[in-house]
């Protein structure tokens, strides 16, 4: 070939290259037109400076549940909804009374959320009778009031002596047995103790509570004591040996707490999750409350007897793939062969990568949903670390996709459980939950459309869309074609069923952490070491009660809306969806609110019985 022919070649190639770039850059971009002049809450520059004040108040008052932070935040949230009653609601456009009621609803939550943490705290105060006096330090230096250094000193000094006393009633005796029972049922057995004074009789579950407020506490204390370390020579000179002393003590006494209380395995590494799975149940009256507050008209027992509706669904479909692996109704052994198609280490990552682009190009051969170009863009993808995977055996997801797959240092049996539970086909039907156009999309349409409804965020609106779209995916009966994708798709969804029946009866007081566990491996056939993680990571405080039960009800309160507003061709799949997404985070009644145009009033929707709407499950092949 001449040079000027190559030339011209390279030019031309060069030209095709800036094409595609300026194609998918302008792809990238929204059509303009479409942005301006939609329709807009009047509330949502109210709700911005509700978020930005409050986020001011907790900065500032950063010793939590001390005296002065309790009165300031219920003074706060109370004069919030006196301010809001001050409007004329029926003035307001539909947009703006669903945020007028979002915002009083999450007032209400709030002012009921701190009547809970009273209790709480009231039920471990035999164990913490000195917080208040160390919190107030806290409050005192937040409000820049001098300081008496050597009065400071005397109060860490009296304190230190009484976590001291406090540890030393749990402590054992070196030359006398024990006496009565020390602590409740639920609680380790007595030891022999240094004094003759009883411990208090606390829980397992209170004992964990108090060493978890005082390792808060201790962290609180770490940064008051540094802001006047050195600055303050007087203040070094009195307080820095009574500090000493009370850090130490602090430390001891929650140690002491969680090995002889709680049953935690002495010289446990904080972060090790080591020891009994504890949690704190909330009781039927914290249901009640955050059932109120999800606007959800049914009890905790309505709602386990609907998962175990949908339960009964997923193990019928199970057992029709199961016999046609050749397995019979024997669908876990059926399970048992999906498990171990795991791949090989290092090759999970392409796995990943693969399942979430034939995800996206299947949605979008079905056009029922808008994936921007730069949602399909800037998803990245990172690997869980090791010690983390004990809570979270499995992927996860939102700006980046988590991969939960074994290391080098794991040992035999957990680099097995984590591959066998991170299989192709268990995860065909869950990389579009963590991504397009679950998780990730939802984290970027919520930056781009409604963004003040961020503070109404409820897993009900992320993890129950996520799972709507299974759901969906399940019902098409083209994208889990064969019967190891389809069990893949239902060990998860019998899995989600599973989370509300075991979550809803620990907050009721029905069943154990390792009932739970028991009830996963009996039921869905989870890996053990899975279903350790899943509970510890469901029970570890890191999640609000109702956390767990927000993937299926949500879930489901989304197909009884699209059959109410798509299978009546009030509106298109695309528009539905699309609303949803953009519409911003709140419960999903609120969310039918706004689509169906529900009447509000100052109080709310009506109750919506959603249950009672919902399409049969389709049985596969879908109809």
């Amino acid at each position: 070939m001449k040079r000027s022919s190559i030339a011209a070649l390279v030019v031309c190639l060069w030209a095709k290259q800036l094409d595609a770039q300026d194609n998918r850059a302008l792809a990238s971009v929204p059509t303009l037109r479409t942005l301006v002049a939609r329709p807009a809450s009047e509330l949502a520059d109210v709700v911005d400076r509700f978020t930005a004040d409050l986020a001011s108040l907790n900065r500032r008052y950063d010793a939590a549940y001390s005296p002065a932070q309790r009165q300031r935040m219920r003074e706060f949230f109370d004069a919030w909804r006196a301010r809001l009653r001050e409007l004329d609601f029926e003035q307001l456009g539909q947009e703006g009374k669903v945020d007028y009621v979002l915002l009083d609803n999450y007032l209400q939550h709030q002012l009921a959320l701190l009547d809970r943490q009273i209790k709480l705290r009231g039920e471990a105060s035999a164990l913490l009778p000195f917080t208040d006096r160390l919190l107030a330090l806290q409050d005192s230096r937040r409000n820049l009031e001098s300081i008496d250094q050597a009065a400071l000193a005397r109060r860490l000094s009296e304190v230190a002596k009484n976590v001291d006393s406090l540890r030393a009633l749990f402590e054992p005796a070196t030359n006398r047995p024990a006496t009565s029972p020390a602590v409740a049922t639920d609680t380790v057995a007595p030891t022999p103790r240094r004094t003759s004074a009883p411990p208090p009789r606390v829980s397992r579950t209170v004992a964990n509570r108090a060493a978890e407020n005082i390792e808060e506490l201790r962290r609180g204390m770490t940064a008051w004591y540094r802001f006047y370390d050195g600055y303050d020579p007087l203040f070094s000179w009195w307080a820095r040996d009574p500090y000493r002393k009370l850090d130490t003590a602090l430390v001891r006494y929650a140690r002491t707490l969680r090995e002889r209380v709680v049953g935690v395995p002495p010289n446990a590494q904080p972060g090790q999750n080591q020891g009994p799975i504890v949690g704190d149940p909330i009781g039927a009256d914290g249901l009640k409350e955050d059932l109120r507050y999800e606007m959800i008209p049914y009890t905790p027992e309505e709602l386990i007897a609907i998962a175990e509706r949908e339960y009964a669904f997923s193990l019928s479909e199970i057992k029709k793939a199961s016999r046609q692996m050749g397995f019979g109704d024997n669908w876990k052994a059926a399970m048992e062969k999906v498990k171990n198609t795991y791949v090989e280490p290092g090759k999970q990552p392409d796995v990943i990568r693969d399942l979430a682009r034939q995800a996206e190009a299947f949605f979008d051969s079905g056009g029922w949903v808008t994936i921007p170009p730069l949602a399909k863009e800037d998803w990245r993808m990172e690997m869980i670390p090791p010690e983390q995977q004990r809570v979270s055996p499995f992927f996860l997801g939102g700006q980046n996709i988590l991969v939960s797959y074994p290391t080098a240092d794991m040992t035999d049996e957990e680099k097995l459980m984590s591959m066998r539970g991170n299989n192709p086909h268990f995860s065909h039907a869950t990389v579009f939950h963590e991504l397009n156009p679950g998780h990730h999309l939802q984290g970027f349409m919520l930056e781009r459309y409604n963004s003040h409804r961020r503070l109404f965020g409820t897993p009900f609106w992320n993890e129950g869309q996520s799972l709507y779209w299974e759901m969906f995916l399940w019902d098409t009966g083209r994208f889990h074609v064969s019967p190891e994708d389809r069990i893949g798709a239902l060990f998860w969804r019998m899995h989600r069923s599973a989370r509300i029946i075991f979550s809803l009866n620990f907050h009721l007081g029905k069943m154990t952490p390792e009932q739970a566990i028991q009830f996963l491996v009996d039921t869905v056939n989870f890996e053990r070491a899975n279903a350790e993680g899943e509970v510890r990571r469901s029970f570890g405080g890191q999640y609000s009660p109702l956390y767990q039960a927000g993937y299926m009800l949500g879930g489901l309160q989304l197909r009884a809306l699209h059959r109410e507003l798509v299978d009546s061709k009030k509106m298109t799949d695309r528009e539905f969806h699309d609303a949803v997404l953009q519409g911003g985070a709140m419960p999903i009644t609120m969310v039918r609110a706004r689509l169906a145009n529900v009447p509000l009033t100052r109080a709310g929707p009506p109750p919506w019985r959603f249950a009672d709407r919902l399409p049969p499950p389709i049985p596969f092949p879908a109809r």
